[in-house]
């Protein structure tokens, strides 16, 4: 891992996820966790001031990204969350079939590397009645914005950590098995190619 991996990179993405458009993001959609929470690239813990405690039992955060972790204990202590934060990515989740109520994922599945793989194993691990949460950005239905998406992600993946601008979120989810039962999508305040985004719930398909 280089310096910049190391110790600018977690500064630059925790104040890309702080930006006010993106809280409001996270405001509208964290609170409706429920019971056994998994929350998939915890990161620096942005989303932790969002949860409401009093439908929340306890949260396993995945990050692979270890130096981003100081940063999420320290909100952590601000809040009454029982947390546990785990270094392990979401290809392959250590836990057991149907074991959570809520899966939450916020801008992560952009820099997974295999997100099919990790939506997969978010499903297996997510009870039958459970409910997925997520809220990504990706590619836009603009063909301009998205050929410029796909011109900028080989560049853009090595300052913002792997992140991609132009997967596509809701196919994605589907393709994993799962159903979306609703879906918000838009641009966001800033330059269109980093900022059109899905915000929505989703359930497992029987039938996948």
């Amino acid at each position: 891992m280089g310096l910049y991996n190391r110790y600018i990179l977690p500064h630059v993405l925790d104040c890309a996820c702080g930006l006010p458009a993106v809280e409001r993001e996270r405001a509208r959609l964290v609170p409706q966790a429920r019971g056994r929470v998994l929350e998939i690239g915890i990161g620096t813990g942005r989303n932790l001031p969002h949860y409401n405690p009093a439908n929340v039992d306890t949260i396993v955060g995945l990050d692979p990204a270890a130096e981003m972790h100081p940063r999420a204990r320290r909100r952590l202590s601000e809040t009454r969350l029982s947390v546990s934060l785990m270094a392990v990515s979401a290809e392959q989740i250590p836990a057991e079939d149907d074991h959570f109520d809520t899966v939450l994922v916020t801008y992560s599945l952009c820099s997974i590397p295999d997100p099919s793989l990790a939506l997969r194993e978010m499903r297996r691990v997510l009870k039958p009645n459970g409910t997925m949460l997520f809220c990504e950005h990706g590619r836009s239905p603009e063909a301009k914005v998205a050929r410029w998406q796909q011109r900028l992600t080989p560049a853009w993946r090595h300052i913002a950590g792997g992140c991609h601008l132009d997967r596509n979120v809701p196919e994605l989810l589907t393709d994993a098995g799962f159903s979306i039962d609703t879906l918000d999508s838009g641009y966001i305040q800033g330059p269109k190619p980093l900022t059109w985004h899905f915000r929505g719930l989703a359930s497992k398909n029987p039938a996948k």
